[in-house]
């Protein structure tokens, strides 16, 4: 198969996953294992592709950025989530993730580490749905800067690729209080300058892997990503209002089981 449809399938694979509680990095690495599009290149592909799903958040939440950049009244708004919100929830992996970039990449960009953390991401998930903490913030603007630094230390986890961004944010929301609705949409709404700032370090960091030639198939894993995205959020937000997050889990540990025994048995 060519690299262009297989970047076609990463993207769709990425904007189906992305705000899922699944990994959509590890979901990306198991597949393009699957399409034989691995290496350097296929990597830093795997993280700027993130960019078509983040772009879809962006424009399903444009009012909310909007008023973001309205600084004054942002810092000042009360019963409203605000950009120290922001900054508690981004600082830890904004931290760890510079300090570890180069490690994470060399050494937890394969197979077995995916497999590993879509376990251990699923454990997480499924404590925090048995944890059955006391809620305090049923709607995101009813998030306390604690739990946005609460949440912000969770997110470090998505920095081992598989364990999931939104699973670990919305798994560590719910034991600090939060419903899982609001969980999932500060998850959202962080994740945009998050990817941003991880993307553009990662095509710094790969600038010598790149050529003109790759742009069609990065455009293509982009364009595919949005569209799918735009769908998979609004979805996913209806959903998890009837849908308790541990058959999340339970789907973590069938795709575990299942690409094991495709890639090793």
């Amino acid at each position: 198969m060519s690299d262009f449809w297989s970047a076609i399938i990463l993207g769709i694979v990425e904007g189906l996953t992305e705000f899922l509680p699944v990994s959509s990095t590890g979901h990306m690495i198991l597949t393009g294992h699957l399409l034989g599009f691995t290496g350097e290149k296929a990597k830093t592909f795997e993280i700027v592709v993130q960019l078509g799903a983040v772009l879809a958040v962006l424009v399903l939440y444009w009012r909310r950025f909007v008023g973001f950049l309205n600084f004054k009244e942002s810092f000042r708004s009360r019963g409203k989530i605000n950009l120290i919100h922001m900054a508690l929830a981004m600082l830890p992996a904004v931290v760890v993730g510079l300090a570890i970039h180069g490690w994470i990449k060399e050494h937890l960009f394969g197979p077995a580490t995916v497999l590993i953390s879509l376990v251990v991401g699923g454990v997480l998930i499924l404590v925090a749905v048995k944890a059955k903490v006391r809620i305090t913030a049923e709607t995101m603007d009813d998030i306390s800067y604690k739990q946005a630094f609460g949440i912000g230390l969770f997110q470090c986890l998505a920095l081992w690729p598989g364990f999931s961004r939104s699973g670990s944010t919305i798994s560590g929301g719910m034991l600090l209080g939060t419903s899982q609705k609001a969980a999932a949409e500060f998850t959202f709404l962080v994740s945009v300058p998050v990817m941003f700032g991880a993307t553009g370090l990662d095509l710094y960091k790969s600038r010598d892997l790149l050529a003109m030639e790759d742009l069609g198939i990065f455009i293509a894993g982009l364009v595919a990503s949005f569209v799918v995205a735009m769908i998979a959020v609004v979805t996913f937000l209806n959903i998890i209002k009837r849908l308790s997050l541990s058959w999340f889990a339970y789907y973590r540990f069938v795709l575990a089981a299942i690409f094991y025994i495709i890639l090793f048995l």
